[in-house]
């Protein structure tokens, strides 16, 4: 007679597995990740404990406990806390959101060891270098477009007219296309205040960009964001690639439409000149996104970006580590390598900032992860946020700056952004990203232009199913046929590639024309 339990795998028994069919991040690690869905009833043979029972379904991505733990007992992964068990957990349980909670006061977490970061990013004897555009303001730039910038959403329109005419052939060799840059601001705000600023800094940033060859500003005329004031706070070098163009002062749409696509002929003309040249990996600017993420995320494809991440910065580059709500948490692992006690303090400022904005919305940052992490296997916000944050490897941090600031220092950057990426995707352009590498685990298809987008796959079923979309598989690492160093390696020569010219699926697929979002701040009046 059967001693098993009904739905505990009773029919059948599917025989011992190896220990490999779970990952362990850490030893002090009271949990592992499946690394394919297991049957309840299965048991997994090879672990320190002996054998481990499955007591229920387990499914791909998702955790099950190592050993008992205790109702109120830590459930630890990357050797850190995620959170705190709601009820006992046996060993072979699922852990997921039934038995896994936040406190309304974490425990304190152990000490962050600050390792050698110095050490890990010792520059390279021989810098590598990538093809890129020159610009006049010493910037180096990924690609060749023409921007046509909307100040405010009433020009919206006629900026999308404008680069419609140049969507087919018609554009000199060398040139990428012509993008409208257009939002829904602009205008109803106050003339003073957060709101403006943030919106005039995002459009400079977006204005100067060395992915721009030049830039056409279209406005209404009567906005509250008007162009001049603008450009005037541009730099010289960046005001003569720029032309001007008001709806009301051309006398209407139709006479703003033509004149634009004049002016955007001219800039087309001057923009067919510039050429790709041999310049430093140090030129370079990458952009860290991660959306769309599953329990494998802070397993494979974050840590490899972190790993491509750490040989960018060996080789002079810089790389922008955003989305501050989702470093909620695990903020004490940055603040442990920060190159200056002020550099940690400007950090915590901003996630104080962020607490206070969301306790003023009736909101928590521990309100995340979304249902579509949840469904992938993270649970908490403190599992999202650690996962979140090996996209930024071991290196320094070096410099922390506000939404669409301009990038001022090399090495590992942190730029305070929301953590819708759209939004944070926006600043890290305007504050000169000339490359996004964007992590994904459910399948997330971000687009951006003038900055191409690499999207990475944590797994090798969700590279395969979204073959067109996907740019680099990470799931490798999961399947056990590729280190973290490996999989850096060879992101590393595919962003170096791609930095020259190589494109990206969503470009290949003319994706990225609407994904500029501003965050936008202040009242709507």
């Amino acid at each position: 007679m059967s001693t098993e339990s009904p739905g505990e795998g009773a029919a059948a028994d599917p025989g011992p597995l190896p220990a490999s069919a779970l990952i362990v991040l850490h030893p002090d690690d009271n949990i592992a990740v499946a690394r394919f869905a297991l049957p309840a009833g299965a048991r997994i043979a090879g672990l320190q404990g002996g054998t481990l029972p499955v007591l229920a379904p387990i499914e791909a991505g998702h955790k099950v406990a190592l050993r008992a733990i205790g109702r109120g007992e830590l459930v630890l992964k990357y050797g850190q806390p995620i959170g705190l068990a709601s009820a006992p957990i046996e060993p072979g349980a699922h852990v997921h959101g039934h038995n896994l909670e936040m406190a309304e006061v974490m425990p304190p977490r152990a000490a962050a060891q600050a390792a050698d970061a110095a050490a890990a990013v010792m520059p390279v004897d021989s810098a590598a270098t990538f093809e890129g555009y020159r610009r006049a303001d010493g910037r180096v730039g990924t690609r060749n477009y023409i921007g046509v910038i909307a100040s405010v959403n009433c020009s919206a329109t006629v900026c999308k007219a404008i680069a419609q005419v140049f969507q087919g052939p018609g554009l000199p060799a060398g040139v990428d296309g012509v993008v409208a840059i257009t939002h829904g601001s602009g205008c109803g705000m106050s003339a003073e205040g957060d709101g403006l600023v943030l919106l005039q800094r995002t459009l400079r940033g977006y204005a100067a960009h060395p992915n721009f060859a030049a830039v056409l500003l279209v406005g209404l005329g009567c906005e509250v964001n008007q162009i001049e004031p603008l450009v005037q706070a541009l730099p010289a070098a960046t005001r003569e690639r720029l032309r001007l163009l008001t709806i009301q002062e051309a006398g209407g749409t139709r006479e703003a439409v033509e004149q634009g696509q004049a002016l955007v002929r001219e800039l087309a003309e001057q923009a067919g000149l510039a050429r790709r040249s041999t310049v430093p990996m140090s030129a370079l600017v990458v952009g860290l996104q991660c959306g769309g993420s599953d329990g494998y995320s802070g397993i494979s494809a974050n840590p490899a970006l972190g790993a491509a991440v750490d040989l960018l910065v060996r080789h002079g580059g810089t790389a922008l580590l955003s989305e501050t709500p989702e470093i909620h948490g695990a903020e004490h692992l940055l603040t442990a390598r920060a190159a200056s006690p002020e550099v940690a303090r400007r950090l915590l400022d901003r996630l104080q900032w962020w607490e206070q904005y969301a306790a003023r919305h009736g909101a928590r940052l521990d309100n995340n992860p979304s249902p579509g992490n949840k469904a992938g296997g993270i649970t908490t916000i403190l599992e999202k946020s650690l996962g979140a944050v090996a996209k930024g490897g071991g290196s320094p941090l070096n410099d922390v700056i506000e939404y669409a600031e301009p990038v001022r220092a090399r090495g590992l950057v942190f730029m305070d952004t929301p953590g819708y990426d759209p939004v944070s995707a926006t600043g890290q352009v305007a504050g000169g990203a000339t490359l996004i590498c964007f992590t994904t685990g459910r399948g997330s298809t971000y687009g951006c232009k003038p900055t191409p987008s690499l999207k990475l796959a944590t797994t090798t079923a969700l590279f395969e199913r979204m073959r067109l979309d996907m740019d680099f598989n990470a799931g490798g690492i999961v399947d056990g046929t590729q280190t973290v160093a490996e999989a850096g390696a060879a992101l590393f020569e595919l962003m170096r590639e791609t930095a020259s010219g190589r494109r990206t699926l969503s470009e290949e697929h003319g994706l990225g024309d609407n994904e500029f979002v501003p965050w936008q701040l202040g009242a709507v009046m």
